[in-house]
């Protein structure tokens, strides 16, 4: 096994606080009525939201993944930080045995965001990583996290 991190940042006008808030802590209710095209339903299995719970993401159709499962591994308030692992779905494609995400909200002097993802790919025996694959998963992370960022934009009350 081995493993490969690959780093994103993306900015935002809105304040960390709120970019907390919605991508770690209203997630479930958020994505689907932010990105319906993509996100469809975010169902809990396990736990009571936090950490360690579990939850199910289905995709909408056309979106080229069915759903994934992933842990809830960090809600870091204090800090604005979160993580989760994907440990079953398409998005691991026989090639990971689990991909980990954490994301840090980091505010800028005017008020905004500095959204810093990485992404930790946990590849299963010898397989070779695709570079043109993870950055394509990167490129529709970024969407999506301009996407319920520009949601929030246009409906404060959100």
């Amino acid at each position: 096994m081995g493993v490969v991190t690959r780093e994103t940042e993306i900015t935002s006008p809105l304040p960390p606080t709120k970019l907390f808030k919605a991508f770690a802590l209203d997630f479930d209710t958020l994505f689907p009525k932010a990105i319906p095209y993509s996100i469809t339903t975010v169902e809990l299995l396990e736990g009571d939201g936090g950490v360690g719970s579990i939850k199910k993401v289905t995709f909408a159709q056309g979106w080229g993944l069915n759903y994934l499962k992933h842990r809830v591994d960090k809600l870091d308030q204090d800090n604005l930080s979160y993580a989760y692992t994907v440990f079953e779905g398409e998005l691991l494609k026989n090639k990971y045995e689990r991909i980990r995400f954490e994301t840090k909200f980091v505010a800028t002097p005017n008020g905004g965001t500095i959204c810093k993802m990485t992404a930790e790919y946990y590849t299963i025996g010898d397989v070779k990583m695709v570079e043109d694959q993870i950055e394509a998963e990167n490129e529709r992370r970024g969407r999506g996290f301009k996407a319920v960022a520009d949601y929030l934009l246009a409906n404060p009350d959100a």
